[in-house]
């Protein structure tokens, strides 16, 4: 006859506080992806169609209004050089969006304890939020790109896919650990629209997209080199167009180190639960 402890439950044999659960735990990190992404996905007429109609106007009013009378940037048709920029501008700023909502609204809401309380560690819930808003951008990607290739008078064809692949997952990642971050910070939304209106839209818009730095004065061109949007754009036009304002290594190696600065300090303020434990 097998022994009591053989016919516990293993939660019973553990002593309180100890761990059952070791090394990944797969099965919740999946479910936790698989629920984020179903949640912009439901509404994905407007997460992830809307920000390609958008971007599709933004290029259509500063072609019309700036690429007349074939205009060149860098030696490239003005259509065709800014076109990466907004496809990855929209893929970053909509990976902010969707990482900055959901422990947000779980904290409004009152039901933060969904997040804290199933058997996930700190990495793992980072990688499942995080992870999702990654997911965000690259399907908004995708649908900014097909837009724009079916768009008459603009080649988005790619040259480099590997550096488009790497800035514009560093983009993402970036984007998502800051939304992370401002989410844990924010006590209402008017608090994350202030970091979007105030940091992540002005920031995108003055990296370059629609200009290359090398036309602003010195002065202005440092300002430029110390936004990390600026390396984003670059490097993900360079996959796109084979040219960029700044050296392809340096920007790779700093959005590299900026996303680990990023994950440390994610992973730090979560393990405290700051501002989201009693």
């Amino acid at each position: 006859m097998n022994s009591s402890s053989e016919q516990s439950p293993i939660w019973v044999q553990t002593p309180p506080g100890e761990p059952v659960l070791h090394g990944v735990n797969w099965g919740g990190l999946k479910t936790l992806y698989i629920k984020e992404v179903r949640r912009f996905f439901k509404v994905q007429m407007q997460t992830v169609w809307a920000p390609a109609i958008t971007t599709l106007l933004y290029l259509a009013i500063f072609t019309v209004a700036l690429g007349r009378g074939g205009k060149t940037v860098m030696g490239i048709h003005f259509a065709d050089f800014i076109a990466p920029g907004l496809i990855v501008m929209a893929m970053i700023q909509n990976a902010f969006a969707n990482s900055s909502f959901s422990l947000l609204v779980g904290k409004m809401q009152g039901n933060i304890v969904d997040y804290l309380m199933p058997p996930l560690s700190t990495g793992e819930l980072i990688a499942g939020l995080v992870g999702a808003a990654v997911t965000r951008a690259f399907l908004v990607g995708f649908a900014v790109w097909l837009a724009m290739f079916l768009w008459p008078g603009v080649s988005v064809a790619v040259r480099h896919p590997q550096w488009a692949l790497w800035f514009g997952l560093m983009g993402a990642l970036m984007l998502s650990f800051m939304g992370l971050l401002t989410s844990l910070w924010a006590d209402k939304f008017d608090h994350a629209a202030a970091v979007t209106n105030f940091v992540v839209t002005p920031l995108s818009l003055l990296s370059g997209t629609f200009y290359s730095v090398h036309q602003l004065a010195p002065a202005f061109q440092k300002v430029s080199h110390a936004n990390p949007f600026f390396y984003v754009i670059s490097g993900f036009r360079y996959g796109f167009l084979g040219v960029s304002d700044s050296p392809v290594l340096i920007g790779a190696l700093v959005l590299f180190l900026l996303n680990i600065v990023l994950w440390a300090t994610c992973y730090t303020l979560l393990k405290r639960g700051w501002k989201i434990k009693q």
